[in-house]
């Protein structure tokens, strides 16, 4: 008999029947609040009635069209209205499945527009698991230890953490922007140097926000130097940070590529990269392709997904929400020293674990969150360490919903720390 492979961990005991809305059902049919949202996935909630309608009359059309070999309707609906939402200039995208796919599309694609081979990343990048993003992640050695050597010219620079560094954002910001002049001039030559590609808030690398300044750095620094901007808006994207678009926090960070996918689409595979135009002709011939992406049903899902993003405001509504669990959160911590700090944008919130000396404490989050799990709120942890517990509910999340998660949350810590 066939099984799941066993490095397949759940992060959860829950053995999901439905979902509707912020909450899961299990089989023996108990509810479960949702504060995970399949990792930044379903920002619609769990099976929006408008999404299911899209994609259900849509099954019943075409649900496979190869992109490459025909057109249809959905691929092209989806693109105009992607055009209202995108940053501007970008106004010309290539669909994918998956963020780790798209992730490479945009660096194959910064490679052959510049002629330049080197990337920088920043450490405690999450990218992909894929071979090519591999090698620009740093969140964890798991993601990639054992499968070297990996794609060359990568270059990591700082990422401007403040807590780790025991410093104020604006020392960690010039620090890390110093470095990464230091870098230019050193390990990876500006002449050498395609892209920077960064996330506007750190994901598996404990959910760190980048300060508006840094994110503004980056923007100087590739103009200064011919370098494009990739922002990897995988899991910040479509409304989750409280802007629709995670780099919008700093008003001069206008990105050369936009990488989406997670929430693009409320659980249908499908990821995209949008450039200008003059960029996306850069890439080679060939260059771009897939049977997959651009799939009918998910075309139709997104579109979906993106008009209910629109009309019910969820990007104000995860400003709304995320300052209240924001709050709640720092409570909280105010009452358990267990928590060294909270953090976040939007509805993309964390909290981490730390020793009475400040070093990470792995188990005392790993406790909490299960802790959580068993009183019906799902969690999800991250950060180099695992020391950090991260809610990410659907961008539908009520008032009563995020004090209700708040009042497991509390219980779970105090569970935690006995």
């Amino acid at each position: 008999m066939a099984t799941l492979s066993p490095l397949l961990k759940q992060a959860t005991p829950v053995l999901a029947e439905r979902g509707e809305g912020v909450y899961l059902y299990d089989t023996e049919g108990r509810r479960h609040l949702d504060f995970t949202a399949g990792i930044g996935v379903t920002n619609t909630g769990h099976c929006h009635p408008r999404v299911v309608e899209a994609a259900q009359e849509q099954v019943g059309k075409l649900i496979h069209g190869q992109y490459t070999t025909v057109m249809h309707e959905p691929l092209l609906r989806l693109t105009e209205a992607l055009g209202e939402v995108l940053p501007e200039g970008l106004d010309s995208l290539f669909y994918l499945n998956s963020g780790s796919e798209a992730v490479e599309a945009s660096i194959r694609l910064a490679r052959h527009a510049t002629g330049r081979q080197n990337i920088v990343v920043f450490h405690g990048s999450f990218h992909g698991r894929t071979m090519g993003a591999a090698a620009l992640t740093t969140a964890g050695t798991k993601f990639r230890a054992g499968i070297g050597p990996l794609m060359p010219g990568a270059a990591i620079a700082p990422f401007p953490q403040a807590y780790r560094y025991g410093w104020s954002e604006d020392e960690a910001t010039r620090f890390a922007l110093r470095e990464l002049d230091y870098l230019l001039v050193t390990a990876s030559p500006a002449s050498d140097t395609a892209a920077f590609v960064v996330e506007p808030v750190l994901g598996e690398g404990g959910y760190i926000p980048a300060p508006p300044a840094f994110l503004e750095g980056l923007r100087e620094r590739a103009d200064r130097h011919g370098i494009l901007l990739i922002m990897d808006e995988v899991q910040t994207g479509f409304g989750r940070t409280g802007r629709f678009w995670g780099h919008q926090h700093a008003a001069a960070a206008r990105p050369d590529i936009l990488v989406t996918a997670k929430g693009l689409a409320s659980g249908f595979p499908l990821s995209a990269i949008a450039a200008p135009t003059a960029l996306m002709e850069k890439a080679r011939p060939g260059s771009q392709g897939g049977t997959y992406g651009g799939n009918a049903v998910a075309c139709a899902a997104a579109l979906a997904t993106l008009r209910v993003v629109q009309d019910e405001d969820l990007p104000g509504n995860a400003a709304r929400q995320g300052a209240r669990l924001a709050d709640g959160l720092r409570k909280v911590a105010a009452d358990h020293p267990a928590i060294g700090d909270v953090r976040g944008l939007g509805l993309m919130q964390a909290s981490e674990f730390t020793t009475p000396d400040g070093e990470p404490d792995a188990g005392t989050a790993q406790r909490a969150h299960k802790a959580a799990a068993d009183r019906g709120l799902l969690l999800l942890t991250c950060g180099a360490y695992g020391n950090v517990v991260r809610m990410i509910p659907a961008l539908v999340v009520t008032e009563a919903q995020i004090d209700d998660g708040l009042a497991l949350w509390s219980a779970a810590v105090a569970d935690a720390v006995g």
